[in-house]
């Protein structure tokens, strides 16, 4: 196939592309940044730099590309600027679902996140309702109904990235702020999937039906069960009793993705956070 991967010097999307190389697809792979265009020159894809706020750039890259399908891997988060992702959430993806339409494209696969689900007990699945009072709602529901216009559109719920490049990796805005001692423990949940296990979801989706599709490790945990783990791991002392920097209201299941044939290479953070480093 040819695919073009939007975000493709991102967390996941640098390590999509080698994935899809080595499948044998012709991937192009778009960037903002002049600079980071031969890190995909060396993964062997064509580099396009675009800002994806252009609508009109976006059209002709999108034109001149003619992918079979296109792989939306765009965040804003270097910076932790919130409203600049959300806002790439919502206007990157409606220019891209629009120049993809304009060129015939079938099949868009796009990252969205796992924590966005109404608070439970019970691990939350596909169907269950999103919580519209959580600060992500806004892009998060104008990306995925955005892509749902798509002829096949899979949305790729993915739970919170760790490993080398993310916030939780040693040197990551995570790490900071245990050693600092401003991220305690709290009775909430995080469902974590290693970076290399969300690139290899979106690889196996392109094979998917449309919908979404949670992309989680297999253990969801309470703060209290991982904290101490991940900061023997960061080699730092564990945190006093306070309030966690973002509390999540709901375990995440996988069971939909294992259906259909993913499986995390890391299928715990326990193990994943032993080996970082």
């Amino acid at each position: 196939m040819k695919i073009l991967v939007a975000g493709a010097t991102g967390v996941v999307g640098r390590r999509l592309v080698p994935l899809l190389v080595q499948a044998g697809h012709e991937v192009a792979g778009t960037t903002r940044h002049a600079e980071r265009a031969g890190s995909i020159a060396d993964q062997n894809a064509r580099p396009v730099v675009v800002d994806m706020l252009n609508a009109k750039a976006v059209r002709k890259v999108v034109a001149a590309a003619r992918p079979d399908a296109v792989i939306h891997q765009l965040t804003d988060l270097a910076d932790e600027d919130f409203a600049a992702n959300s806002k790439l959430r919502v206007h990157g993806t409606r220019n891209l679902v629009e120049a993809a339409g304009k060129a015939g494209v079938e099949l868009m696969i796009a990252q969205s996140i796992a924590w966005c689900y109404v608070p439970g007990e019970r691990p939350a699945v596909e169907s269950d309702p999103l919580d519209t009072t959580l600060p992500p709602y806004e892009g998060i529901s104008a990306l995925e109904e955005t892509v749902a216009r798509m002829p096949r559109g899979v949305v790729l719920r993915y739970g919170a990235l760790y490993g080398p490049g993310t916030w939780y990796a040693p040197d990551g805005a995570i790490a900071e702020r245990v050693r600092a001692g401003s991220l305690r423990p709290a009775p909430s949940w995080t469902s974590f999937v290693h970076a290399d296990d969300a690139a290899s979801a979106a690889l196996a989706a392109l094979d998917w039906p449309a919908g979404p599709v949670n992309i989680v490790d297999d253990e969801p945990a309470m703060t209290a069960d991982w904290l101490p783990v991940y900061s023997a791991a960061l080699g730092a002392p564990m945190p006093g009793a306070g309030r966690h920097a973002a509390t999540i209201g709901r375990p995440v299941s996988n069971a939909k993705a294992l259906s259909l044939g993913w499986k995390p290479q890391v299928p715990s953070w326990r193990t994943g956070f032993a080996d970082m480093g």
